[in-house]
């Protein structure tokens, strides 16, 4: 079971994002701080958003722009004040973008931005708050890794996979895909780069999602709140044997 006493999701405003800070919100044993961040809370789509956190003491709105560095430093030291010498447990990379396309139309310009925001982006807030995780990591009495001591988890997609390539039928969306198989390698390099600090990380399909995202190409699948209530649940069972893994909304592993 997840218990992790403070959490900070990327992307927040809408989707899975949204759907994350609702359910850890509502639960009964949830987080002290929920820290839900995205690129505009003043915008008319954070709305729903500005809703829950006027319902929920513990969720605190952060302004975050994943491709903004000042931004994002900013967004940490906010972080910072707000947790009072305490550590963060876990980190959600979340905030993620999609341009249309096929290997003939993709253009240099949608892969820099889509690449800019689906995997730099992650970087530099995985960078920047890495002194928080580290402090929660140091701090809790747990052994081994689990996400409610000390996490990064890389919201990716089989999509980005390259033994999978889920959906080609329905979208090519070269940039969407090369900067989540990106996503993937990251994940195992902070892995690799973060065991001694005994923070875990992992690389999460959340399924093929009735998002605005995910509907795209028509309509998904699977529902935002099974998703992400299978999530929530999968995150609660993760320890470091999945360090540096690829896994689903259900913790299988997908293949590279």
């Amino acid at each position: 079971m997840l218990k992790a006493q403070s959490v900070l999701v990327t992307g927040s405003n809408r989707g899975i994002g949204l759907e994350v800070i609702r359910q850890l919100a509502g639960n009964s044993s949830h987080p002290e701080w929920i820290f839900a961040t995205c690129r505009d809370p003043e915008a008319s789509h954070a709305q729903e958003l500005k809703n829950l956190a006027a319902k929920h003491r513990g969720v605190k709105i952060i302004q975050l722009d994943v491709m903004d560095p000042s931004s994002i430093q900013t967004a940490a030291a906010k972080v910072t004040e707000h947790l009072q010498g305490t550590g963060l447990n876990l980190l959600i990379n979340n905030a993620g973008i999609v341009r249309p396309s096929t290997v003939e139309s993709e253009t240099p310009e949608n892969m820099s931005e889509v690449y800019k925001n689906n995997t730099i982006g992650p970087m530099m807030v995985s960078q920047a708050f890495l002194p928080l995780l580290r402090k929660a990591s140091q701090e809790s009495p747990q052994k081994g890794m689990s996400c409610s001591k000390a996490a990064i988890v890389n919201v990716s997609s089989a999509s980005g996979s390259i033994t999978e390539v889920l959906g080609w039928n329905v979208g090519h969306i070269i940039n969407y895909r090369c900067s989540k198989a990106a996503l993937n390698v990251l994940t195992r390099c902070q892995g690799l780069g973060l065991a001694e600090d005994k923070i875990l990380c992992v690389a999460l399909h959340p399924g093929w999602v009735q998002t605005d995202m995910g509907n795209a190409e028509g309509l998904a699948p699977m529902t935002v709140d099974t998703s992400v209530r299978a999530i929530l649940n999968t995150l609660g069972r993760l320890t470091e044997k999945d360090n540096g893994a690829f896994v689903n909304w259900e913790g299988t592993a997908v293949p590279w």
